[in-house]
This record gives structure tokens, sequence and C-alpha cells, in this order.
């Protein structure tokens, strides 16, 4: 409403101007109007008493231009009557005689009247033109009219500038405008005052609503609202909200107990399916160990011995499954300890390519509250599995960056690997998935854990066949 009353008043200003514009243009067309017939009324008078012949060549005699000649004919005193400059042209636009020549005031271009003049005049259903020009002193106006004999035959052209003087609405202008903008400074200034705590006022309440409403969260239990006298509409919208409290508590309980369920279905699938690939050759190395056994064979032993070897390697390779899935179930607290990352992200990559694996940072010391061990570990899998993605056909070129601003960490693993396919990226943290032909695909889990543990969330952008950027974003 503010802004409409704002509006208003601007197009007020505009129209306001606009209204002084016209009326200003309106009172000197009408005021150039009324001293041309007054002019006009004079010069038949000269002409109807002169003793000359009425005819154009001498009009130069019956208006003398002398100031020193008093007589009522003279163009000078005309000029000085009707205060105005007066000058008269024959029918071909040449000048005959002016107010200003007793001025010494012989201007080139008064001497001709402008092209055109006499066509414009003749199409003038009045026969009557002007000209409005702007001048040194402001804005000017030029009329042009026929002067007539006593038989109404045109002998002459009258010509009268007249200089359209709006000091008096210019300042009329200004003074209106100057208290019309004081008031409405002040209806401003007392509107933005009274709507400031009138608003207060009524939105106190749905305030307190909005405070509650931001803290609304599936992992704890909401508050209610209680507020003392509300009105009507408001305590509607309170008993709405605490009855939807109740069942958002119900229904995030019930959905704790389905999410662990099926997590526990899955990580059970998972354990099975991983188990269950060594456990196949182990079935099948036994079952030809026994057909072909031989106590008699001179290689008995050897065979014996490859056979136990192998034997070992699947069991090994079941206790690393049992040990990763463990890891993963009991992942330990994070252990937050103040020190520099920049010198932990560093003694990390020591264990790579510095050829393949580059490291910049904005600081030589990023301090931060974390947990040594488990960051090393983000760091060593999210560079493992950036020179896992490169292709055989190119050389991995891995970067590893971190930087800091006023309330952010920011850590980014940058790869030129083969990226990830769109239809992945949606799955790519989940716990039971891989992309690689070996592995349990726990190691971004891992990672996204370990980043949540530590208050912060890790994200990633990817182009395919052009390389994946993983970042991770910390709150100092």
């Amino acid at each position: 409403m503010i802004g409409l009353v704002f509006l208003a008043s601007i197009m007020i200003f505009i129209v306001t101007v606009l209204q002084y514009k016209e009326e200003s243009e309106d009172y000197h067309k009408k005021r150039l109007l009324r001293k041309e017939t007054a002019v006009k009324v004079h010069i038949n008078s000269i002409l109807e008493n002169t003793s000359f012949e009425v005819k154009t060549d001498k009009l130069k005699y019956i208006f003398k231009s002398n100031g020193s000649m008093r007589g009522l004919s003279s163009i000078s005193e005309l000029s000085r009557i009707h205060k105005m400059p007066i000058n008269i042209y024959d029918l071909k636009g040449n000048l005959i005689v002016s107010s200003l020549w007793h001025l010494g005031q012989k201007h080139d271009s008064l001497q001709h009247l402008p092209p055109g003049i006499i066509k414009l005049i003749d199409k003038s259903p009045d026969k009557r033109y002007v000209i409005k020009h702007e001048g040194k002193n402001g804005e000017y106006q030029s009329s042009y009219s026929y002067i007539y004999d006593r038989h109404f035959k045109p002998i002459a052209i009258l010509n009268l500038p007249y200089l359209a003087d709006s000091t008096f609405y210019k300042k009329e202008l200004w003074e209106f405008l100057k208290n019309l903008g004081t008031i409405y400074i002040l209806m401003f200034l007392l509107a933005i005052f009274l709507s400031y705590f009138l608003s207060r006022y009524i939105t106190k309440s749905l305030n307190t609503v909005n405070d509650v409403l931001k803290k609304i969260s599936f992992s704890k239990e909401n508050q209610k609202i209680i507020i003392k006298n509300p009105n009507e509409e408001i305590n509607q919208l309170i008993e709405t909200y605490n009855n939807m409290v109740d069942q958002l508590e119900e229904s995030a309980r019930k959905l704790a107990q389905t999410e662990r369920e099926q997590a526990w279905r899955n990580m059970a699938r998972q354990v099975a399916h991983e188990i269950k690939n060594p456990l196949t050759p182990m079935r099948l190395s036994i079952q030809s160990f026994q057909m072909t056994f031989d106590p008699n064979d001179p290689n008995i032993k050897q065979k014996f011995d490859e056979f136990a070897q192998m034997l070992i390697e699947q069991i090994d390779l079941m206790s690393k499954i049992a040990s990763a899935f463990s890891d993963f179930a009991k992942m330990p607290q994070a252990h937050l300890q103040e020190g520099n990352l920049v010198s932990t992200i560093r003694n990390a990559l020591k264990l790579y390519d510095p050829e393949q694996v580059r490291f910049v940072s904005s600081d030589d010391e990023i301090l931060f509250n974390f947990d040594k061990n488990q960051i090393q570990r983000v760091i060593t899998n999210l560079v493992k599995n950036a020179l896992q993605s490169v292709p055989g056909d190119r050389e991995p070129e891995v970067l590893v960056s971190v930087r800091q601003t006023e309330d952010k960490i920011y850590i980014t693993v940058t790869d030129n690997g083969s990226g990830i396919d769109p239809e992945h990226q949606s799955r790519i943290f989940e716990p039971k998935f891989t992309t690689k032909s070996s592995g349990m695909g726990l190691g971004l889990a891992i990672v996204k854990k370990i980043v949540e543990n530590h208050n912060g969330k890790i994200y990633f952008n990817s182009d395919k066949e052009m390389g994946t950027t993983f970042i991770i974003e910390f709150d100092k």
C-alpha cells in the first residue's frame, strides 16, 4: 500500500507539471493573439487616417521608423504602446520597417522572412502562422499574418516576436511542488512509522509460529506452540500445528523403524552376496581336489600346498569382507581436536605419486577441529577412487585442494576420469552400491558418514568422459 501511495504521488507530480506547462502555453498563446489583435486594430486605424495611398510601397512612409518622430504612426511608437517588437514585410518577404531599427539593431536575419512562411500563411484557415523557437532569454513565439487595405486586399505581412516569459508560472509550480513534496514526505514517514509498529503487533504471534516451524525435524522431538490469548485465526493455526507435531512424531517413529528394518535387510543381503563370492571357488576347488586326489601321486604335496594356499586366500578375503562391514557398522565417533588441516591432507597424500596426485592450498595453515585419522581416511578413499576412475588410455591427473572463507572450509578432489553416469549419481553414496568389478561399495558411504560426523556435507559435480569433482564443505 505504501508503494501504491508512492506511485500515486509520482503520478500527481507528473500530472501537475504537465498541467502547469499546458496552462502556461495556453496563456501565452492567447496573450499573443490578444496583442496581435490589438496591434492590427491600431494599424488599421493608422491606415484609415493616413494621407498616403495605402499601398505596399507607401508603408515605409506611413510607419516611420525614426524614434525622434513622435507621431502615433511611428513603428517605434506602436512598439512602445504595445510593449513588443513589430516588423512589417512586403508580400515577397522583404523587410519594410522594424521597431528595432531605432535601437540600432539591424539583424541580417530580420531582412527576409524564413523560407516557406508565406506558403504556410496562405495554407492556414485564418491566414495566420506561429513559429516557436528557443532564444537566449527563453522560448519565443513569432506570429505572421496579413495586413489588409480598405478593400481587404493583403498589402503586407505583420510579424510580432513574442517572448513567452514563464518565470511566474515556474515559480508558482516550484512552490506548489515544494509544499506538496513536504506533505508527502511527512505522510510517508508517518505511514512507515505506523506500519512498522502495526506489523510488529500483528505478526508477533506469527513470528513465534515461524520460529518454531524452522526447528521442525524428523530426528528429534518437536516443540509444541503455546501462545497466551491468540486471536481466532492464530489459534486455529496453532491447533493445526500441534496436531501436525503429534502426527509427525508418530510418522517419524514408524519411518525410523521401517528404515532400520530395511537397512538391516539390505546389509544382510549385501553381506550374504559378498560371502558367496569366495565360497563358490572354494567349493569348486574342494570338489576338484577330491576328484583328482591320488595318494600315490609324486606331486601330491605340491598340489596340496596349492590347494591350501587357495583356501587361505579365500578365507582371508572373507575376513576382509567381515572386517569392512564391521568397520562400517561400528564407525567410531569423531574425536575432534584442533589441528592444521593442510598438513594432515599433505601427509595423507605422501603415499601417492606426486606426478599423478597434486595438492594445492590457499593457506599454509588452516586450523580446524577434526579427527586426524578419519580425515586422512576420507582423503585416501577419495584419491583412490579418483585414480581408479581414470581409463587405461590416459595418464591419471588428480588435484586435491583446500581453501577457506570467512565461515567455510572446502576440500575438493578432482580427477580426469570417465565421470559418473547420470543414472548412477543418485546412488553413489549408498553403502552397497559400486560400479567396480571388485569391492563392496562401502568407500564413499564411509566417507559420507565421516564427513557428517564432522557436521559437514559432501557433494560432487561430474561430466561424462571429462572427470568428477568431489567437494567437502565444513562450517568453521
